[in-house]
């Protein structure tokens, strides 16, 4: 690797040294709950707590302490649909720096108005960050700002690589760190700094199964294709060249987590951990939760890298994980159309221990028979027992009862 793609252990301590003070020094938190569940001891490094909700507010603080005073003059410039773009936005307000994000048409609003929240004009173009990267270049050129890299850039890479050193200082004793993978920026300073404090720990990085970016890129295969992914913080098409360069050298293991089990593991830090984690902050507890023996009896860190998701869609991924665990159903009923079913219905699932959650009397546009009509109820149960036991129940009271599978299928 060349002299100047390099990233050292000393290059990432004085960069700790020039963020401190200046960023969130996270937590490093045991979690009983998910230690019990996986049958390992589970440290979570919480970069879910910095100001703008994400470890990128390392790198891009990192990178700004680089400029000179022409160039923190003339601005800089960022392409991001997401974290990358509010820590460059929130640290050059603090630095009074002025700050450019070109963001893809589509970026949804809540987004654009917190990255201009934090101080940044937002320019849109493009259809996706693809898209957007040129025309950022184009303006870089044009009014001399200095552009921000999202990962390929060595200043980055020595910010977010303070992660692990804070995480190592409070935990010095973890066995194994699980790291989500995009463009590499993140991994790559972790890999470095682990290795050099303790040659033996395992560094796993996790990336989601539609962009494969990373290992694609070390097998010499084709550039990951994409799709919709939940985790959207690591849907990366190519990793940074010199990201590649150092994961090759440092990191032991990539592994791949698909949607179902991006899914579950948000939600199961929400519910067992207390941690609100988005898709690609979730992706280290879902490569643990898919490894089944492979890291057993041995401490596990796992890099929780931010918590901004949306919060329409946390709601609809807790309201499926209860429909997964049996603790919400949907059952569809067939009754006379005459009065007093309706409640009978109701009778026997509250005298089943159940609660009604929603219920839809449907008349019209069914193939059923005149005289009878349709309830589609969801229930909300304990487990798939006690749904086994609402449907017994209304059977034996004479009512056709069927459960609909639909509100627990997975993404």
């Amino acid at each position: 690797m060349p002299a100047d793609m390099t990233v050292t252990i000393d290059d990432i301590r004085a960069t700790a040294e020039r963020l401190a003070g200046q960023i969130v020094a996270t937590p490093t938190v045991r979690s009983a709950a998910l230690s019990d569940r996986n049958g390992v001891e589970v440290y979570l490094k919480l970069e879910s707590l910095q100001r703008t909700g994400s470890f990128k507010d390392r790198g891009a603080l990192a990178k700004l302490l680089t400029l000179d005073g022409a160039q923190a003059a003339a601005g800089v410039i960022a392409v991001s649909a997401g974290n990358h773009a509010q820590g460059v936005a929130y640290h050059a307000e603090r630095l009074g720096i002025r700050a450019t994000v070109v963001m893809p048409n589509g970026t949804p609003f809540n987004k654009i108005r917190r990255t201009e929240a934090f101080g940044a004009r937002v320019v849109l173009h493009g259809d996706d960050v693809g898209a957007a990267a040129p025309y950022a270049h184009e303006m870089a050129a044009s009014q001399g700002l200095t552009f921000i890299h999202p990962f390929d850039d060595a200043a980055i890479v020595a910010g977010q690589g303070t992660v692990a050193l804070e995480m190592l200082a409070a935990q010095p004793d973890l066995d194994v760190l699980i790291v989500p993978v995009g463009g590499g920026g993140l991994i790559s300073g972790v890999a470095v700094a682990a290795k050099a404090v303790n040659p033996a720990i395992e560094v796993v990085g996790v990336e989601a199964a539609m962009y494969p970016s990373a290992r694609a890129a070390l097998s010499g295969g084709p550039p990951a294709t994409g799709g919709h992914t939940l985790a959207e913080g690591i849907a990366v098409k190519r990793p940074g060249a010199l990201n590649l360069e150092i994961i090759r050298a440092h990191v032991d293991d990539i592994v791949l987590v698909d949607e179902p089990s991006l899914e579950a593991a948000v939600v199961a830090m929400m519910e067992s951990a207390k941690v609100m984690a988005e898709g690609a902050g979730a992706a280290p507890l879902a490569a643990l939760d898919s490894a089944g023996d492979r890291f057993a009896k041995r401490r596990v860190g796992l890099i929780v890298s931010g918590a901004n998701i949306d919060s329409r869609l946390l709601a609809a991924l807790l309201m499926r994980g209860l429909a997964r665990a049996g603790r919400l159903a949907r059952l569809r009923i067939l009754i006379p159309d005459e009065p007093g079913y309706l409640a009978r219905v109701a009778t026997e699932i509250s005298a089943s221990g159940a609660n009604i959650v929603e219920i839809y009397h449907q008349r019209m546009f069914h193939d059923i028979p005149a005289k009878e009509t349709q309830l589609d109820v969801v229930v909300e149960t304990r487990d798939e027992d006690h749904i086994r036991q609402v449907v017994g129940r209304l059977t034996d009271a004479g009512f056709e009862v069927g459960q609909l599978r639909d509100t627990a299928r997975q993404a």
